[in-house]
């Protein structure tokens, strides 16, 4: 969806239209009203920037130089990232099947990103800012547990998201002038803040919440799946071999490494 968006906006206005959505659509939820500590405010606001603003950001911007099938084949890669940083932060060493799956998640980052040398010269540049981004998925999905076993995850999620709005609006409103009206890609941009920002998030707040943030993180499996599908049908994306073998890589070191909670 956002590829289509592109086609029309501007990578500000995407992340822009995306994040306050996303926040609208949680605000017509009562619990997500639930009042908040100013003593737990300094890391929501932290979190609004490690877990939207810069991610947002960023992945419009990649897909400028990636196909939505690889960003989505990397965005796969979370649960590898939160497994790394919740064992560094437990300041405890891997299990073997943790490590292990730690190790073939890395390998299948790396073919992924090698598959992407017949986009072009620049595509490398969409890999790093993906790859970040999903990075600061992983990190955030540690750091935002305590405060959703609080809390709960709606009232963090929602506060997150408006927070979120603030920051990226500059860069959405500096786009206005760059992107051209269409209902293809307002329609999508909406779709992708509503389902796929404010229910998604509601999920994954959930879970992360109540059976920790590997665990949690691992439900993004789907979408280096459903992303390969809908960019080949729709959108006639490219998929090397090398990117499939990689991706398969990846969601069997997801399944190790989320191993560790069990």
């Amino acid at each position: 969806f956002i590829s289509i968006a592109l086609a029309d906006f501007a990578p500000g206005l995407i992340t822009w239209l995306r994040v306050g959505s996303g926040a609208a659509t949680l605000a017509f939820v009562p619990r997500a009203r639930k009042p908040v500590l100013r003593e737990d405010w300094p890391k929501l606001m932290a979190l609004s920037f490690l877990w939207v603003a810069i991610p947002f950001t960023l992945f419009p911007l990649a897909q400028q130089y990636i196909n939505s099938a690889v960003t989505g084949m990397l965005n796969g890669a979370t649960p590898i990232f939160a497994a790394l940083f919740a064992s560094l932060l437990l300041k405890r060493l891997p299990r073997i099947a943790q490590a292990g799956g730690l190790v073939l998640g890395l390998v299948g980052l790396a073919l992924i990103s090698i598959s992407t040398g017949g986009q072009g010269d620049t595509a490398w540049y969409g890999v790093v800012m993906v790859l970040i981004a999903t990075l600061c998925y992983g990190i955030s999905i540690n750091i935002a547990t305590g405060l959703q076993q609080k809390y709960g995850a709606l009232p963090i999620m929602s506060r997150m998201l408006v927070l979120a709005t603030v920051w990226v609006s500059p860069f959405g409103i500096t786009s206005l002038s760059e992107s051209a009206f269409s209902v293809a890609a307002f329609g999508s941009v909406l779709f992708i803040g509503v389902a796929g920002t404010g229910l998604a998030f509601l999920i994954m707040g959930t879970l992360s919440g109540s059976v920790g943030p590997t665990r949690a993180s691992f439900i993004t499996y789907v979408i280096p799946v459903v992303s390969v599908v809908l960019g080949v049908v729709f959108l006639s994306d490219q998929v090397t071999t090398l990117a499939l073998v990689g991706i398969g890589l990846v969601i069997v070191g997801a399944v190790l490494a989320s191993r560790r909670e069990q």
